[in-house]
């Protein structure tokens, strides 16, 4: 089995090269809309931070303390007078951005905080000081568009990180990857037109925001740089494997990005509140083994791994130690794990985007 044979091939070299990897952590991230109920809430980063203390996973990572982004990076994606509209909600107790999304007095801050969470691993990853990387920050990002928050998202975090890599560490393309349960609108829009920066994204649709059907593909020279794979609720572990391997592998080969980023969103977990997908931990362990294997491949293993949603606490916890398992080289993967799907006739979901992306990519 050709997968099978990859992914033990690609254990094999991790565990030789004992991967390091930095986390972004900080108890800051706690302070955004610290004492308002809300399902974005503080509680999801204390349970994984208790593991990454306490856990197994304890001392198996480099800690990486964040800075806050300033206001002319911000402006690589959003506009001024938006970024000062965020600024005006510090010291507020409450600002309500849209009918999802609050501000509360540390918010702006918190929004920077993440945003310089995620150049400040980037930094590392460019240095070689890291294999790859996680931050593990909120508020999320992937929904905040140029001029508006949305969706619990004030700063578009990975958005950023892409221009950041490209901006200040010379990087040529960015490929990011966005397995969040909702279409990333945000990010879409911030690269619909820019080549250099290919857009990928599995979501429940039609969903929360509406947007990220197939035939959205990016305009002008960004024609073919977004690659959306809209799915009906109800997928689980093998459809998702068969994405990763038949669509978004062939596509990053041929794409060669100098740097992977991913909006990991664990709300495909099969018991999420917010969602309707049947992805298990083991399930996300294999697209990320995918990924790192990419990331081996195509860009010296440089990856970067931002969270996004993911709602029941439990669930959370446990998608994020087989994540972070997996980068570690400490596998919860079985080999009958990662052959799943290959005998498998093409979901027919799959089958309609490979159909459609052939006319840009060698499918």
């Amino acid at each position: 089995m050709y997968w099978a044979s990859k992914a033990r091939e690609l254990s094999s070299l991790i565990k030789q090269s004992m991967a390091k990897t930095g986390i972004v952590k900080d108890i800051r991230y706690l302070d955004h809309i610290a004492h308002y109920p809300h399902v974005e809430s503080p509680k999801r980063l204390r349970g994984i931070y208790a593991v990454l203390e306490k856990g197994d996973l304890a001392g198996k990572f480099m800690e990486i303390t964040p800075r806050m982004a300033n206001h002319w990076e911000l402006e690589w994606i959003h506009t001024p007078a938006y970024i000062n509209h965020i600024t005006s909600t510090k010291g507020k107790p409450l600002t309500i951005l849209d009918p999802d999304t609050y501000a509360s007095p540390l918010s702006y801050d918190t929004a920077k905080l993440a945003v310089g969470g995620v150049f400040s691993i980037l930094d590392y990853l460019f240095r070689r000081d890291i294999s790859n990387g996680f931050a593990l920050v909120r508020p999320p990002g992937h929904h905040a568009e140029a001029n508006r928050a949305m969706g619990f998202c004030i700063f578009n975090n990975i958005a950023l990180g892409a221009k950041y890599a490209m901006q200040v560490h010379g990087a040529k393309k960015a490929l990011i990857v966005d397995w969040d349960l909702h279409h990333g609108n945000g990010t879409q829009n911030a690269f619909y037109k820019d080549p250099h920066v290919l857009y990928f994204s599995t979501h429940q649709f039609p969903y929360y925001p509406g947007s990220g059907n197939y035939d959205e593909v990016g305009e002008g020279e960004g024609k073919g740089y977004t690659v959306n794979v809209p799915l009906r609720a109800g997928q689980d572990d093998k459809v998702y494997i068969q994405i990763f391997r038949r669509i978004l592998s062939p596509i990053a080969l041929s794409f060669k990005p100098d740097i992977i980023l991913v909006s990991a969103g664990f709300d495909v977990y099969f018991d999420d509140p917010l969602g309707g997908m049947r992805v298990t931990p083991k399930g996300l362990a294999a697209i990320t083994r995918i990924l790192l294997g990419l990331a081996g491949d195509l860009c010296d293993g440089k990856i970067l791994f931002v969270l996004e949603g993911g709602y029941n606490i439990k669930g959370l916890r446990e998608c994020m130690m087989a994540v972070l398992k997996e980068m570690f080289s400490e596998s919860i993967l079985k080999e009958d794990d990662l052959s799943q799907g290959e005998e498998e006739s093409i979901n027919p979901h799959i089958e309609k985007v490979i159909k459609f992306q052939k006319q840009f990519w060698p499918l």
